[in-house]
């Protein structure tokens, strides 16, 4: 029965190599995830290598050895009947033992190819769900997402759990959405830099709601940001305050999570990039009423209505670019930069943003010598000092985590709606420019949204008795001199 079997399989060109890519794909499958047992990192690549590329190179064989075998059948049959010699491949006919003996060998055959190709389809699903293969398969496109969402506060939630959500439907279309980007990548296609937002994204009631919940009453927040002043000392800066995030309480929503009350439906018209918006559409689901809020100026061509839900505002939740402003400060106090290295503040946002470099290696290398350069001008004594090297690095850091050349991805390119410091953000609606036809406006009022507890201060007695500001410390007296 084997010597039967193994006459069929490799009888003809096509089947020998059908079984040829059988076999050699389950050695080189068996021989990587050996490998990576043992704890070889092989990155995204070796993933792909493993469980889709010599995958389907397995399932190519299987499909091509049956039909070697049909095509070997056909010419046996035509041989036979002009009289020639037909070949080895045998008659099936269950009344003999060695034909019901090679059915039960296919059999038994069939079940490990099954649920070896089952288990390797499994694997390639859930690799394809990795964030390694999502941010280092095309590593150069998405090269600056992939490294924004590891800075991010969601860096351990998974692509997939973001852009996919639970459920078949929407994992078949980001597949097929991948398909076309996959092309994209392939025959260079794809736009520099990649454009936001993404508008085939599945709604936040799929994806951010499996873990927030919109309704839950959160109330005040106080919020304390540490910057530091453009001076030769780099003050100590705090500002502080109390966010109110509100939610939903009694029946009721208040603060800035009254957007998410499901008792009333937001939507908006917008301009493709949804920085500009025209008209705002209040529903209210309880009495059933609804508002228009339109500016002065008309929608034109190319706006498009949205429903408004979480990403509207928390549109950088996990891709988050910082300002040269805000590595700055956080390098400061991080300790990454040693404040005490004079006027390190501004020289710092001045050398990350007085010139673009072409990559990344001649970014480090003109940054660091920058910041050599006006310590040997201003401060000699410092320029070689292990301060100001370390402080070379850290801003080369801030300016490769945020601009990448061959992307054209440049400092505040992707803005964050999160407040509005570094885009309109809240202001795209809070604009008091937004009218129904009764003259109701939607306000711009600070303490919509928050309250200033401490704005740019260096000796704040609130942030003192909260214990998150230090006093500063008192000069002491000179001690008077000996005989006076």
């Amino acid at each position: 029965m084997i010597k039967h079997f193994l006459a069929a399989i490799t009888g003809n060109v096509v089947s020998l190599v059908g079984t040829l890519l059988i076999v050699l794909t389950l050695l080189f499958i068996a021989a990587l995830l050996a490998m990576q047992a043992m704890g070889f990192e092989g990155g995204a690549y070796l993933g792909i290598v493993t469980f889709v590329v010599l995958p389907i190179g397995f399932l190519l064989g299987v499909a091509i050895v049956p039909i070697g075998i049909w095509r070997q059948k056909r010419r046996d049959v035509k041989a036979a009947a002009e009289g020639r010699p037909a070949g080895h491949l045998p008659i099936i006919d269950l009344n003999k033992e060695t034909t019901r003996g090679v059915l039960l060998g296919f059999t038994a055959l069939a079940v490990p190819i099954i649920a070896i190709a089952a288990g390797l389809s499994y694997k390639a699903v859930h690799f394809m769900d990795s964030d390694e293969f999502c941010g280092m398969a095309c590593h150069k496109v998405m090269q600056p997402e992939y490294t924004a969402f590891q800075r991010s506060p969601h860096a351990r939630v998974g692509c997939a759990g973001c852009h996919i959500g639970p459920g078949a439907e929407w994992f078949v279309k980001a597949k097929i959405s991948g398909s076309w980007q996959l092309i994209a990548v392939a025959l260079d296609l794809y736009p520099r830099p990649i454009q936001t937002p993404v508008h085939s994204l599945r709604p936040a009631n799929g994806t951010c709601e499996q873990c927030h919940w919109p309704t839950k009453f959160v109330g005040e927040r106080l919020k304390v940001r540490t910057h530091f002043a453009e001076d030769e000392t780099n003050t100590e800066l705090k500002t502080a305050l109390m966010v109110k995030v509100g939610g939903k309480q009694g029946g009721t929503s208040h603060g800035i999570h009254w957007h998410t009350d499901p008792n009333h439906t937001l939507r908006y018209l917008a301009d493709p990039s949804r920085e500009k918006i025209y008209q705002i559409e209040l529903t209210d689901r309880v009495e059933g009423s609804k508002k228009l809020f339109k500016t002065e100026e008309p929608a034109p061509a190319g706006t498009e209505w949205r429903t408004m839900d979480c990403v509207d505002c928390h549109n950088r939740a996990s891709h988050i670019y910082r300002s040269p402003q805000y590595e700055v400060d956080l390098a400061l106090q991080e300790g990454r930069i040693d404040r005490s290295l004079p006027f390190i503040k501004r020289e710092g946002v001045r050398i990350l943003t007085e010139k673009e470099y072409p990559s990344h290696e001649a970014a480090r290398e003109g940054i660091a010598a920058a910041v050599k350069a006006f310590y040997a001008k201003n401060y000699p004594d410092l320029a070689d000092s292990e301060a100001v090297a370390r402080a070379g690095v850290a801003l080369g850091d801030a300016y490769t985590w945020n601009n990448f050349p061959h992307m054209k991805v440049t400092w505040n390119l992707y803005p964050n709606h999160v407040g509005h410091r570094d885009s309109p953000g809240c202001f795209r609606c809070h604009d008091n420019k937004h009218k129904t036809e009764t003259g109701e406006k939607i306000g711009k009022k600070c303490g919509t949204c928050h309250e200033i507890v401490a704005e740019e201060e260096s000796n704040s007695e609130v942030l003192q008795a909260l214990g998150l500001q230090e006093a500063p410390a008192e000069p002491v007296a000179a001690e008077p001199a000996a005989g006076t």
